[in-house]
């Protein structure tokens, strides 16, 4: 249809105003008024147009999607938990743009530029792209897959699909403290829930987050909210204001053996040399990174629940004294034997808190932990043999 068509079929458009002698019709389309008008029988009447009414157009579109992705009624207040899955919205534009139709037709401002080399385009035809429903029906396909979540490997925690050993950065900065050089990490996140007498059970989202410098201040921490991600913010600046120093022998380990128990959760660590790393559980290790720890051996006897591990932790670590601490409730020297000075002592702390006592301690000295059963034996080893073969 081409621009002086369209004026005169606007120009012959009369809407409401009509004598009863005049023939009326309604039509819902533009191109079937248009096809009328060329029509001989026609002519000489008076179009009124009219939009076809129904509940399609007279609600909004986010009224019509809330009728078909919305949990309604007995669903939504008694559903104990068990709602079904939600429903995603979706833009049925998708692949689709303004002008575009079955009708391969230009139009310039929509489809197509007004202006191509200094010339004003007027409305035409184009080729018609044979693949147009192809490629519209491979993105409707696409609507209900899933997409896989792409995280980096530094990213990914202790395994790709869970929260654990994942890295948020650092706490939000309050007033007087920005929190430079700290860093955080997730070490469990579970689903809890809750029953409540006006919805029945009420689903959140439980977060233990730990938090440190990696030069010895560490604080941790849980959250609860209705999401992930609010749990996890507010576990993170909760950790951020309980922050404790931990005691660290030569910036790599720790002052003494310690043995450390939360309910029935046993956590026993050793001090180890430079060199050796961490030997220890995962929850454990994320808490002596961020804590500045980096040489330790550590063993988990019990109940391996990330909170009571977490606890016992934090108890054993927080509850080490320093030599200067020992010698003084001791009245004693705190000597070392190193490898490089054979076997003559070095004196790392003497008392100044206390007079000097000349009598010694029989006992045994209680920082260092005897091994256990378990420690103790050896791995057993384990020959295999088929019946009618001779084992030297």
């Amino acid at each position: 249809m081409t621009s002086r068509k369209l004026v005169e079929l606007f120009g012959q458009l009369r809407i409401g105003n009509f004598t009863p002698t005049q023939q009326c019709r309604y039509y819902a389309s533009l191109r079937r008024c248009y096809q009328v008008l060329e029509s001989p029988d026609t002519r000489g009447g008076t179009l009124v147009s009219q939009r076809c009414a129904s509940w399609y157009n007279r609600l909004t579109a986010n009224e019509i999607w809330k009728g078909v992705v919305a949990v309604t009624g007995k669903a939504q207040t008694k559903a104990r938990g068990k709602r079904p899955a939600k429903r995603i919205r979706k833009d049925l534009n998708k692949g689709q743009f303004i002008g575009d139709g079955k009708l391969p037709v230009s139009w310039p401002g929509l489809n197509s530029p007004v202006l191509m080399d200094n010339k004003l385009q007027s409305i035409q035809k184009r080729e018609l792209d044979p693949f147009r429903e192809e490629k519209l029906q491979e993105i409707r396909e696409r609507w209900d897959k899933k997409r896989r979540r792409r995280v980096a490997m530094e990213d990914r925690g202790w395994t790709s699909k869970s929260w654990g050993g994942r890295h948020l950065g650092p706490p939000d900065p309050i007033p007087g403290e920005t929190f430079e050089g700290f860093d955080s990490c997730v070490l469990h996140m579970r689903r809890v829930f809750n029953m409540v007498g006006s919805i029945g059970r009420k689903r959140s989202m439980s977060a233990l987050v730990v938090v440190g410098n990696k030069n010895g201040a560490v604080g941790v921490s849980l959250g609860k909210a209705p999401d992930v991600m609010s749990a996890l913010r507010k576990a993170k600046n909760r950790a951020a204001s309980n922050i404790q120093y931990i005691e660290r022998y030569d910036d790599h380990t720790i002052f003494h053996d310690i043995e450390s128990k939360f309910n029935v959760t046993r956590v026993r660590m050793k001090k180890q040399n430079k060199g050796h790393g961490l030997r220890c559980h995962r929850v454990i290790q994320e808490i002596c990174k961020l804590a500045g720890i980096k040489d330790i051996h550590a063993k988990v006897y019990g109940c391996t629940n990330p909170i009571s591990v977490t606890n016992a932790t934090m108890r054993g670590l927080l509850s080490q004294e320093t030599h200067q601490q020992i010698a003084d409730r001791k009245g004693l020297h705190v000597v070392e034997f190193r490898e490089e000075c054979g076997s003559l002592p070095i004196v790392v702390a003497s008392p100044k808190t206390s007079p000097l006592r000349e009598d010694v301690d029989k006992d045994e000295w209680p920082k260092e932990l005897p091994l256990e059963y378990q420690e103790e034996k050896p791995a057993a080893k384990k020959n295999f043999s088929r019946p009618g073969v001779i084992v030297h």
